[in-house]
């Protein structure tokens, strides 16, 4: 049987992330030498999830010419130029065993619609599916297993947002006894990662306005159809210029908490 399909929500125009997505999509702003989107993958890839969605939108034309021309970009190489077809040989390993399919699903599309849009390209029971702007060391198999035990339509990923302010506690003679920078926080959110049966359409619709995170998750909650799985690890959005300055922070310490996968 065939493995299931990674889709990833890349069409969105990252108005928050504007110093960035100005002039590229949000899921080609860089940690290190490589777009996020990149880091992403990488993650599916290293449980051996390697077809992949792209559901593009804004400047989706950009992220079709970075795969295009990722194995010259990426590698030392030599062309022959002598050759009518201009044979190449590459000199370092930089090579992407992964199969990409490129879906236009429109400039303002809603994550709900976009989703619906792709349903012609998967063939499998269910499939995998995340935002293009996320990163995180979630355990992909275990995240499968949940959804097969639960059998739910759709099972999202629970993880503890990274809280904004550092917290402190004091004794009666506010003296600073206990400091922590920026801990998890305690509520559940969703950061996207998600595993849907191929019913997960049947919700859906393509529509611009079709958001996922409303109407058909509001209705699949009624109806008890969505499970979830617990992530206690790593989670991080990247929303806006700050969010990627950490998140580069991270990449540039050599224990980016996300690529602890590949290693």
């Amino acid at each position: 049987m065939s493995k299931p399909k990674v889709v990833i929500l890349c069409g969105g125009q990252g108005t928050r992330l504007k110093e960035e997505t100005e002039f590229i999509p949000k899921p080609l702003v860089r940690i290190g030498e490589m777009p996020i989107l990149w880091h992403i993958m990488k993650i599916y890839s290293h449980y051996g999830l390697n077809d992949f969605i792209l559901c593009l939108g804004y400047k989706g034309e950009l992220i079709k010419q970075f795969f295009m021309n990722f194995s010259w970009m990426a590698n030392d190489f030599t062309i022959n130029l002598s050759l009518d077809n201009k044979n190449i040989a590459y000199h370092t390993g930089n090579r992407l065993n992964w199969n990409i399919t490129f879906a236009d699903t429109g400039q303002e599309t809603e994550t709900g619609g976009r989703i619906k849009k792709i349903e012609k390209y998967i063939k499998e029971d269910y499939f995998l599916a995340t935002y293009g702007d996320g990163l995180a060391d979630v355990n992909i198999t275990k995240l499968l297993g949940k959804h097969k035990e639960k059998d739910k339509i759709a099972t999202l990923t629970a993880s503890h947002p990274v809280s904004k302010f550092g917290t402190l506690e004091f004794d009666n003679s506010h003296n600073v006894t206990y400091f922590r920078e920026k801990p998890l926080a305690k509520d559940w959110i969703s950061s996207g990662f998600f595993v849907f049966k191929k019913r997960i359409f049947d919700y859906l619709d393509e529509s611009n306005g079709c958001i996922l995170e409303r109407e058909p998750f509001e209705t699949l909650t009624k109806k008890r159809q969505i499970s979830v799985y617990q992530h206690n690890g790593f989670f991080m959005g990247m929303d806006t210029y700050k969010d990627m300055k950490v998140l580069n922070e991270h990449w540039k310490s050599g224990k980016a908490p996300w690529t602890i996968l590949n290693k």
